[in-house]
């Protein structure tokens, strides 16, 4: 299992350069690849890029490029290039969003999600075989059948004789959908107790395309916070579960919501939204349960991370993408570097 570093995305009044330091950090200790994200507001590609320039050896991954932002050529375009100026680090990740930010932000109808995502994932492949574009699909169809259109291929050759795209999935036919058509899985609040119904979807996928698991990498999200209270260092995570759980999306649809349901968590997950929308956020931080922060997250001393980091190994985990927390940019480099250790503590890297 391999070290990764999430960033997320910038937000407020966020020093990129401390995102520099983090990742020139993770890059020395050994961590295989840095992902940014975007939702409405700094953009994924640009800050890659940025990245690309500061750094040699560290992968670069986009946690999300969201899929309704662009079109699947407009993709194909940037990822060649990031491939290009990263020297082959790049890794396209891609995520459907949700339908409050596709329709509200973007513009665009968040309507037969599954059947959206192969074709844009095919249109991708193609683009970046530089073959010419051509695509009969309801969503992507290229060129446009009625008008002076006709197939172009990319002018970009990019580095990389293949780029690893990765889907981000929590529902039961979208981790298929993954299995199916991606080289990894973005995976978000993930449990190692909860892991075999989700990878059991992952690999009907893979069969589906004739493919084993072999060399699918199960790229799973999870919260750093080093301290010497396990329920201490829940709590600074509290803001990002309750968000999640109960602000992104509607009360009839969150599929942040609908994940904790299926982990057992039906009563907490209602109570927490309930709270969130009815913009009570502070208690619904507190109506997250320890328990299921516990399992979502890495909490704890050197040696709990250490176990901790054995049971997702054990549970299928490829890498393991950290979210450092502290109060200053020097807490959270400690906390890479704790975890790297660690790493090396539990015999899994």
């Amino acid at each position: 299992m391999r070290l990764g570093l999430n960033l997320g995305y910038l937000v407020g009044k966020d020093d990129p350069h401390d995102q520099t330091r983090l990742v020139r950090h993770a890059e020395a200790l050994g961590y295989s690849t840095v992902w940014a994200a975007e939702a409405y507001g700094s953009d994924s590609p640009t800050v890659l890029a940025w990245l690309a320039a500061q750094t040699s050896t560290i992968g670069l991954g986009s946690a999300v490029m969201q899929i309704p932002a662009r079109t699947p050529a407009m993709t194909a375009m940037t990822a060649a290039t990031l491939d290009v100026l990263s020297r082959g680090r790049f890794r396209l990740g891609l995520g459907i969003s949700g339908p409050q930010v596709s329709e509200g932000w973007h513009g665009v109808r968040f309507s037969s999600p599954l059947a959206r995502t192969r074709e844009y994932v095919s249109v991708i492949r193609t683009a970046l075989s530089r073959k010419p574009v051509t695509a009969d699909g309801q969503h992507y169809p290229l060129p446009l059948p009625d008008g002076p259109g006709k197939a172009l291929r990319l002018a970009i050759s990019p580095l990389s004789d293949h780029i690893p795209i990765y889907l981000a999935a929590i529902g039961p036919k979208n981790l298929e959908l993954a299995g199916e058509l991606a080289d990894g899985w973005l995976a978000i609040f993930f449990a190692p107790d909860f892991a075999t119904e989700q990878l059991a979807h992952i690999s009907t996928g893979r069969g589906r395309a004739g493919l084993a698991m072999t060399g699918f990498d199960v790229v799973a999200s999870l919260p750093l916070v080093v301290g010497s209270d396990p329920h201490a260092c829940a709590d600074p995570v509290r803001p990002y579960a309750a968000l999640y759980l109960g602000g992104m999306g509607s009360r009839t649809q969150n599929f942040y919501n609908a994940l904790a349901v299926r982990m057992g968590y039906p009563a907490a997950a209602a109570q927490v939204q309930d709270l969130y929308l009815d913009r009570r956020h502070r208690d619904a931080m507190a109506a997250v349960p320890y328990d299921f922060l516990d399992r979502t997250s890495l909490l704890g001393d050197h040696q709990r991370i250490a176990e901790r980091l054995q049971e997702l190994a054990a549970a299928g985990v490829t890498t393991c993408s950290l979210v450092p927390y502290g109060e200053s940019v020097e807490q959270k480099l400690d906390a890479l570097t704790v975890a790297a250790e660690a790493l090396d503590r539990a015999g899994v890297g």
